[in-house]
């Protein structure tokens, strides 16, 4: 059998070549597809044929589980419908892109998403109460993989033993007349394997470092809470400490080892950048035992938005300048009390700046029963 080849780099038929390739996947073929780390090989996971084919080319146990290749966030939680507070924000962070996710996932057999698949499938998808699934950061692979109709497994588009390819002539040196179809994507972005990441509960540990190394993967998954005013001199300040005490209550930890255990909390200001905590706000915060004596005002940015899982903001107007500048951080930002401003209280006295305390105290309280961690 001769194996066909699209190339898709320059393809105006973009829509024409996947589907081809989903075609491909239903008649229980293998298609070779480009990722930004190595070219995958894929069958669906509903395919006895294309399951069959799939073991032999990597020679894979009939009892081995591959890893689930996915086109979406929401293709993921229908097979992992409960991940823990990490793993979203290692989905969020870190999908699509070079990352592999190890995920705990109790009686497959018994998700909506199981009710068409065999016994057999279910086997190719989850070994030992766990699943293995990757979201490809590459338009070829995403597209592919969301047409599909079903679950898509795949592995690197090699033999076993032999090195993974990164273009579709090595895919071809390796497997031509055994894969159906190659989507030649060109060379991929990079030449390092995906990292793969075991996440259990509120931990993770690297199984295997690829594009992303421990400490990236470690930055990836640390909770970032962010508070946003106007000066960032009263009240994000005063959030931001009332977070932080509150967290490290939490997790049984002093303030300042929160870092350590994987949470940042950080405020600024739509137009801070300027000056220090003011003096009332030092006082009513000291009152309740905690110290942002020290704290500088910064400028609201692109990134520290980018970066953060939960944005809080103190007015409507507030809101409105963070999604102005990261329109998709809509599912993430919000008002701090969610019916209602938190008032300036600038100019007035240490009376005025006590109320807004009670008022933010308030809202972090219940914003952080919330936040999973």
């Amino acid at each position: 059998m001769a194996t066909e080849v699209i190339q898709v780099a320059d393809q105006r038929d973009f829509a024409g070549a996947i589907q081809q390739a989903v075609a491909v996947l239903d008649e229980g073929g293998l298609v070779a597809f480009p990722t930004e780390t190595v070219y995958g090989l894929a069958a669906r996971v509903d395919r006895p044929r294309g399951m069959e084919r799939l073991r032999s080319a990597k020679d894979r146990a009939a009892d081995k589980a591959f890893t689930v290749h996915v086109g979406s966030r929401e293709d993921a939680l229908a097979l992992v419908p409960s991940p823990s507070g990490l793993a979203r924000r290692l989905m969020r962070k870190a999908w699509p892109g070079p990352l592999t996710l190890i995920l705990d996932v109790d009686k497959p057999a018994s998700l909506p998403a199981a009710a068409d698949l065999t016994e057999e499938a279910l086997a190719a998808m989850y070994y030992d109460g766990t699943i293995g699934l990757r979201f490809p950061g590459d338009p070829v692979a995403e597209a592919l993989l969301r047409d599909a109709g079903a679950p898509v497994v795949a592995a690197s588009a090699n033999r076993g033993g032999q090195q993974a390819p990164h273009d579709a002539a090595e895919v071809l040196a390796g497997l031509e007349g055994d894969v159906d179809l190659v989507l030649d994507g060109g060379r991929t972005r990079y030449v390092k394997p995906s990292t793969i990441t075991r996440v259990r509960g509120g931990s993770f540990e690297v199984l295997r470092e690829g594009v992303y190394d421990a400490g990236t993967v470690g930055r990836l998954a640390s909770l970032r809470v962010l508070f946003v005013c106007t000066g960032n001199t009263c009240r994000s300040p005063m959030a931001e400490g009332l977070a932080k005490s509150a967290l490290s209550e939490k997790l049984g930890c002093r303030i300042d080892e929160l870092p350590a255990r994987g949470v940042v909390v950080h405020s600024t200001g739509a137009a801070g950048g300027f000056g220090q905590a003011s003096g009332h706000a030092v006082t009513v915060m000291a009152r309740r035992g905690i110290d942002i004596g020290a704290h500088r005002s910064s400028a609201l940015d692109e990134e520290q938005i980018r970066l953060a899982d939960h944005v809080f903001a103190m007015t409507g107007s507030h809101l409105e300048a963070i999604l102005h500048m990261v329109p998709s951080a809509a599912d993430r930002a919000g008002l701090l009390l969610s019916d209602k401003d938190v008032h300036d209280p600038i100019g007035g006295g240490e009376d005025d700046y006590e109320m807004c305390a009670r008022a933010i105290e308030e809202g972090v309280r219940e914003r952080l029963e919330e936040i999973d961690l």
